[in-house]
């Protein structure tokens, strides 16, 4: 399970920082589908998360680092004027693919979360994807980026997470799901799964 858990958290996380890149200068402060939320929260948010659950897999604790701060695993930290967004997501994602490649690590179990004492890499299959992924699509529909999530990766995790709708709705992070219109394609329903509407 490990090598495809690896393979699947950087074709994800790699998606992600490609749109980060793209995104325009003046569009960080647009808001997102996230209430409250402008493009660059949606970013310092997952750059704090990953942080969170680096620590949660025995990792140091969270550390204000290329102008992004720290705060609770469910909210937007500060950001630093001049923040460099690109270089913070990029160091957590490497910092996660260190993680998935340590035995020692990937043997270990959350204390808790969605899906309860799950082992690490489960942990990243499932409630990390989902993360990294419907964040791609708000951090996108923000800053007219390109809102096409990969097909088989959307498949992948809604398939993964279903299970885990209760667990996931009781963090607080995501609405209720939404009914999807008729006719919809995956990545949509994947979406309103989620309490988004595209």
């Amino acid at each position: 399970m490990g090598s495809d858990v690896s393979r699947d958290y950087a074709e994800l996380a790699d998606g992600f920082l490609a749109r980060i890149r793209a995104v325009p200068a003046g569009a960080w402060d647009n808001p997102s589908p996230c209430p409250g939320w402008t493009a660059r929260d949606v970013v310092a948010h997952l750059v704090n998360g990953h942080r969170g659950f680096l620590f949660m897999a025995a990792g140091p604790a969270p550390a204000p680092a290329d102008g992004v701060g720290v705060g609770p695993m469910a909210g937007a930290p500060p950001v630093a004027p001049g923040a460099d967004l690109a270089a913070a997501f990029a160091h957590v994602r490497d910092d996660m693919l260190a993680m998935l490649a340590d035995p020692a690590r990937t043997a270990l179990r959350l204390p808790g979360g969605p899906m309860g004492a799950a082992p690490i890499p489960q942990a990243v299959s499932v409630v990390g994807s989902v993360e990294v992924l419907v964040h791609t699509w708000d951090l996108a529909r923000a800053t007219g980026g390109d809102e096409t999530l990969d097909p088989a990766q959307v498949a992948r995790v809604h398939a993964a997470a279903g299970p885990y709708a209760a667990g996931l709705l009781a963090t607080g992070a995501f609405d209720p799901p939404v009914e999807p219109p008729a006719g919809a394609d995956a990545q949509t329903r994947f979406l309103c799964f989620l309490g988004r509407r595209p």
